[in-house]
């Protein structure tokens, strides 16, 4: 499954690492990556593929879990809800 993941929060060194190793950890492979900073605030969202076998629910609390470390919210959604959202 492919899923859309964003970052945001107050600027500061690790975020990107911190998001990267965890998901690489996970076997969760990045397949597109934007990141900018606004003022003070760091911005990223990613396009990630995500095991079908994994648990999305524990996978939420975990990234939940992992922002709260880094200082950042952290969503993440099935890309297929976007799509469905611009059909509308």
């Amino acid at each position: 499954m492919k899923a859309i993941l964003t970052t945001i929060g107050k600027d500061r060194p690790g975020i990107v690492a911190g998001v990267s190793k965890y998901l690489a950890s996970n076997d969760i492979n990045i397949l597109d990556i934007s990141q900018t900073i606004m003022g003070d605030n760091f911005t990223m969202m990613m396009l990630v593929k995500v095991n079908d076998q994994t648990n999305f629910q524990q996978l939420l609390a975990d990234l939940k879990q992992l922002g709260q470390q880094l200082s950042v919210t952290i969503d993440l959604r099935n890309e297929e809800l976007y799509r469905a959202m611009q059909q509308l």
